[in-house]
Parts: structure tokens; sequence; C-alpha cells
């Protein structure tokens, strides 16, 4: 048994309330013991490390909800050029840069399969815990089918031996490809509701799968232990479709209505923006990127209502989870949406809550990450 007195800093908890000057943090093992003014801490006996935290902030370790660790910054060329087990290595770098941003848990929405999240469980590379959906489901023609006007075509999250394809069209073939997925060790089923951005052949505003096919997802799903279905939705239809399926969040919400936000309140369904995801895409294209036509287009068709739709849905009391689409963008820079959500009407202390104990509610892991409180894991 060890002890570990983090002290010298304020203290944020993540619960939201007002920080604690001269704060200190204590932690046997690995695991919160007592957290408060320095001088309010109890310490053991035995020999307590001290780590100072030189006047800087204490809080807990951050969460993203919304990441792909199979690649770093959009480049079309060279993906199609790379060995599906080369991406694997070409991982490393990215779940490093992504701890050090002081993001200790994710949620992988595409691309990382089982063995990456083991190779990270059994200490083999250092990364963030992750909670995984491996696969992206979606239709003929929709957002993830990379279908191209040649008759060829790029998937993004290309099926790999340990990653099946996420192509499915019907109720039963539905029903299948999650049975599928969750074989090969999903934590979370992930689903396209609506098109997209950086897909050539569909809209951010087409909606995709029916309200039957949503239903089977989430019905599925839950027959494993309540796991959750999380839906790439930007499109108003595809959101509330989503919603009344019963989908558990909405990532990117780009064209959130007010009728979309009566049911996500009415549900308690979480909304993860990715506010940096467009932006990346835009910024990516001026400096030279390899970024297709029709992702810069796009982007900048939706940058601008993206973040006026995120803040009414805020405003409303919608539950914000932050997530940032990561790999769209670099890896490590993901800290840049606790801004962009700032700009949206959230305050500071809003965002850094969204980026902790909401996040930690939104995987489900409430109970162990999240907030600085005794018997939670000492991120």
């Amino acid at each position: 048994m060890s002890y570990s007195l983090i002290h010298n800093g304020t203290v944020i908890d993540g619960n939201g309330r007002s920080p604690i000057p001269n704060g200190a943090v204590l932690i046997r093992d690995n695991k919160i013991e007592q957290v408060g003014r320095k001088s309010d801490i109890r310490l053991p006996n035995s020999d307590v490390q001290m780590i100072d935290a030189q006047g800087g902030h204490i809080l807990p370790g951050l969460i993203d909800t919304h990441v792909h660790f199979i690649f770093d910054g959009v480049n079309f060329v060279a993906a199609m050029n790379t060995p599906f087990s080369l991406g694997y290595y070409q991982a490393i770098g990215p779940m490093r840069r992504t701890l050090d941003a002081g993001i200790t848990s994710v949620r992988d929405a595409g691309g990382a399969d089982l063995g990456m999240k083991q190779a990270v469980e059994q200490g083999l590379i250092e990364g963030p815990r992750m909670q995984i959906s491996i696969s992206i489901l979606t239709i003929t023609g929709g957002h993830g089918d990379g279908w191209l006007p040649s008759g060829g075509g790029f998937d993004i999250v290309p099926p790999t031996p340990g990653r099946p394809s996420g192509l499915c069209d019907g109720v039963e073939e539905v029903r299948k490809k999650v049975r599928e997925v969750l074989r090969a060790g999903a934590e979370v089923i992930k689903v396209c509701s609506t098109g997209g951005v950086l897909s050539p052949t569909d809209h951010p505003e087409f909606t995709q799968f029916t309200p039957e096919e949503l239903e089977v997802m989430v019905q599925e799903a839950a027959y494993r232990r309540g796991i959750k279905v999380m839906a790439h939705a930007q499109g108003a239809e595809g959101i509330k479709n989503a919603v009344r399926a019963g989908i558990h969040s909405i990532e990117h919400g780009i064209y959130v209505d007010d009728e979309a936000i009566e049911l996500m309140l009415e549900r308690g369904t979480y909304l993860v923006p990715t506010l940096l995801a467009p932006l990346a895409v835009l910024e990516a294209a001026e400096s030279g990127g390899s970024m297709p036509e029709w992702g810069i287009r796009k982007s900048r068709e939706v940058i601008e209502i993206h973040s006026e739709n995120i803040g009414r849905a805020f405003k409303a009391g919608v539950k914000v989870a932050m997530g940032t689409d990561a790999g769209v963008m670099k890896h490590g820079t993901n800290l840049r949406e606790l801004g962009l959500m700032c700009n949206v009407g959230l305050s500071p202390m809003d965002s850094i809550v969204a980026t902790t104990k909401t996040a930690a509610e939104c995987l489900g892991w409430d109970d162990k990450v999240g907030t600085l409180e005794s018997g939670k894991l000492a991120d």
C-alpha cells in the first residue's frame, strides 16, 4: 500500500462546484482517498510521496467521448497506401499524445479494435482507457460507404479481420451486423443516422436507416448487458429518429432543431458537439492538406449553424459531453474543443464539467472516473 499527496494547487473536482484554493488530493495506490484543502487532509502514519502541483490546477483525468485512433489528421492518399496492420503501430503516437494532453479516458467512435484496447490494458503501449465501437454501421450509399463515381471506393474505416464491415440494409441485416460487431468486442454500437461531411455521396441532412432499423440496433445492444448506441447524427430528422429509437448519444448534432432538443430533454439523450471537426477540415485545407473538395464544401456550409445550434441546445438544458472527432484533426489537440464550447455559450466551468463528470456519465463510467471523489480512480 502506497500513499501520494498532490498539493499546492487549486482543486477543480469536476462537479461544477467552486474551486478549492490550497487544495490537495490524497491517493492510496491508484484510488482517491481524500479531497479538500491541504489543511483538512488527514495524512496516514505511513510514508507519503509528496507531489507539488506548483500552483497549478488539480483536475480529474479528462475524457473525450469521440475519437478515432486509426487516423491522425485526414489524409486519404496516405490512408489508401497504408497496410491495415501498420495503422495499429501508427496509433501509438496519437495515444501517447492524448495522454499527454490530460485525457485519460476516451470513447473510440470507429476504427480501434479489441487488440488496440487490450494492448493498452496489458501495458504494451501507453494510452487512455478505451471504450470501443470498432465498426461504423451505415447504409449503402451513406456516410461511411466509400463508393466513388469511378466505380472504385475507399472506406474511411475499412473492414479487417478484427473489424467487420459496417454496411447493412434492412432490419434483419442490421440485426446481424450488430451481433457481428458485438462479437468482435464492441462496448458501444456506432451508427450513422444521417449523412456527413467527409463522405462523397451524401449530405449531413440526408436521413439514414429507418426508425425500425435504428430500434433493432438499440434492442440488440441492450440484450448484451445494456450496451448503448451512439449515433453520428447531423440532420434534424436523423437526430430525431435516433432519439426516438432510444439511442444514447447524438454525435455532432449540426442541424439539431427545437423539436429534437425537446426530445433529447425528454429522453435524457447526450449531445457530443465535436465543434472542432469542421474547423479542422477547413484548417487542413488552408494549410495544403489532402482534403477532398466535398469535405471542404460541406464544412463551410455547416460551421456557423453548427455552433449556433449547439449553443441553443446547451442553453435549453441538453446534457453536453465533450467530444472532438480527434483523428480528423491531430490527436493531442483535443482540448481546443473546450474553448469552442465556451464560444457557443458554455462557461469555462461548464466546459470542464462536460469534459469530466458529464463525459463519464455518457460513457457509463461515472462510478470510477470523471470527478475527484473518494473511491474513484486517481487519473
